[in-house]
């Protein structure tokens, strides 16, 4: 593969599991040194890069706290000496019901999560690229974040949220060489889906049915585009949306 970001640096959080898994491979896969950040002590992302003679370093961090991911930035630049890609991935589902029923407190503990971790790392990691004169920033959005879904008010409020920021930001900087754009996933084959459905094949399958492209996405597809996004093939691409989700949002 060719080693597009040969002697790069990237940070990639939520990267434990599922499409932070798959991106972090991704991106050591193409040459990046990468720093795997995750609130759960798994070490199995940072296995499967070093045994395939790549570099990796886990951090562990809550994005929701500012403190610690000023921390995690702080460290990226201490081990590896930059921050060339962020992709701000780190993220919850929340607990399920309707607008009225959503607790305040499922409705702080999302948003915190989900939209304060996307602010405070771009926080942290603007400031370390604007030190450089570059970088390219992505985030992790959803489908939900372009229309609503009945029965998760603060998870639809939170991705809506951060298609906002990340388009605030890509027009702050565009001038500063710093690109911001957003994944918008569709529904992907990874542990927040197991806990959706149970693990049912039925239930799996129900999901897969609706999209257009018959069949559920997997975390190596998000992770192409956020590989891409982050390339110099898309150097006039900033502050975008964009669906990766078999068009199930074009129905």
């Amino acid at each position: 593969m060719e080693k597009i970001f040969e002697n790069k640096v990237a940070i990639v959080t939520g990267g434990s599991f599922g499409i932070g898994r798959a991106a972090s491979i991704a991106f050591a896969d193409r040459g990046a040194k990468v720093m795997v950040v995750d609130c759960i002590e798994n070490q199995e992302t940072l296995q499967l890069i070093n045994s395939s003679g790549g570099d990796a370093t886990f951090y562990k961090c809550d994005v929701s706290k500012a403190t610690q991911v000023k921390a995690m930035v702080e460290k990226a630049v201490a081990v590896y000496g930059r921050v060339d890609y962020a992709f701000n991935n780190a993220g919850i589902e929340g607990e399920s019901g309707q607008t009225h029923e959503c607790t305040e407190e499922n409705w702080e503990h999302t948003l915190d999560v989900n939209l304060n971790g996307v602010w405070f790392c771009m926080k942290y990691e603007i400031l370390q690229m604007l030190k450089q004169g570059k970088g390219v920033i992505v985030n992790t959005a959803s489908i939900a974040g372009l229309v609503g879904f009945k029965g998760l008010p603060a998870y639809v409020a939170s991705k809506h949220g951060i298609i906002g920021l990340t388009k605030t930001a890509a027009l702050e900087f565009a001038k500063q060489n710093i690109r911001v754009n957003a994944v918008c996933p569709g529904v992907i084959k990874t542990p927040m889906l197991d806990r959706l459905t149970g693990k049912k094949k039925e239930a799996e399958k129900q999901f897969a049915d609706l999209e257009p492209i018959g069949r559920l996405g997997e975390p190596e597809d998000v992770a192409n585009a956020v590989i891409f996004l982050c390339s110099d093939s898309a150097s006039f691409i900033t502050g975008d949306a964009i669906a990766v989700d078999g068009g199930w949002i074009a129905q």
